[in-house]
């Protein structure tokens, strides 16, 4: 269980994250410590890495997708292969599931 007095601190830097604000390395290692221990922790830091991104866009679908919390967090973390080549699909898949 998470102390009333670290919770005030996550949420001190992740405001500070989100207003794209600075936040120091340790204060980011501390996040993703308690992110990878806690899941309310790891939708916080989500929500406000979704809300630094909307603070770039001024795309209305983007922001409705934002509101609603969904989608990726990184839009670099889109899987998007070539369309011409099924193949593609399948990279990384276990051996069972790719072309023989």
């Amino acid at each position: 269980m998470i102390s009333s007095e670290t919770i005030d601190n996550i949420k001190d830097i992740l405001k500070r994250l989100s207003n794209g604000e600075s936040v120091t390395l340790d204060e980011r290692i501390f996040i993703q410590k308690a992110s990878d221990e806690d899941q309310k922790v790891n939708s916080w830091l989500k929500r406000a890495k979704r809300l630094q991104a909307e603070n770039c866009s001024d795309d209305s679908i983007g922001k409705l997708i934002n509101d609603l919390d969904l989608g990726p967090v990184d839009s670099e973390s889109l899987y998007k292969p070539n369309p011409d080549d099924l193949g593609n699909w399948f990279t990384g898949a276990p051996s069972w599931v790719s072309r023989s």
